[in-house]
Parts: C-alpha cells; sequence; structure tokens
C-alpha cells in the first residue's frame, strides 16, 4: 500500500474513533446498537412518551385529526418531539462523512 493510502486509512481510523458515537454497541446481542436520549428525570420521559403515542393517535386517525376527548391533557408539545429528535441526530457522523470526504477529495485532486 502506498504512504499515503496507509495515511489516509489511518486518518479515518482516527476519525471514526472521535466521531462515530451516536450508536453504541448493545452488550446483549450482537449487530445491535442502542442510541441515548437525554431526559432530566422520569417525568420528562413520561411526557415524551406521552406527546409521542398522542403524535400516532393523530397520524393513525388523519379525519379526525386531533386527540380523543377521553385522553386528559391533549396538548401535544411538538417541540418536546422535535428536542429528542434532535438529540438522536447523528451530527457527529455527518461531519465524519465530510472529513473522509475532503481526505478522498485531496487524493483526487493530487492524481489530475
Amino acid at each position: 500500500m502506498e504512504t499515503d493510502e496507509i495515511k489516509r486509512l489511518e486518518n479515518i481510523r482516527v476519525l471514526s474513533g472521535r466521531m462515530l458515537n451516536t450508536l453504541k454497541p448493545a452488550v446483549d446481542k450482537r449487530g445491535m446498537y442502542n442510541a441515548e436520549i437525554r431526559v432530566y428525570d422520569y417525568q420528562e420521559l413520561a411526557c415524551v412518551i406521552r406527546n409521542l403515542m398522542k403524535l400516532c393517535i393523530i397520524a393513525l386517525d388523519q379525519e379526525s385529526a386531533e386527540v380523543p376527548p377521553t385522553i386528559e391533557n391533549q396538548y401535544i408539545d411538538v417541540g418536546l418531539i422535535l428536542g429528542i429528535a434532535l438529540q438522536l441526530f447523528p451530527v457527529d457522523e455527518f461531519e465524519f462523512l465530510n472529513e473522509i470526504a475532503d481526505l478522498f477529495s485531496e487524493n483526487k485532486e493530487e492524481t489530475e
């Protein structure tokens, strides 16, 4: 292997160790990963779950497009749901892809 290719592979190895951190291997199942969300307490976790369920109810019953009146608090905190989605968004991984693209674009420029 050429020296540049070895350096590039080493750079990718270092970057992957530093930036691929959204998914963590699950210890109990092979090939499975865990994604983590952060909440302040059980109350916030309960709010997240309830809001997700309310959102799903509306998605399933598009004709009525409202939370059934049997649900005590009908308000859906969409901001809370989007906050959870943002926690799960793999920003570091996209940065990693950008770094790899830069490494290979340097190689492309050198060969031209």
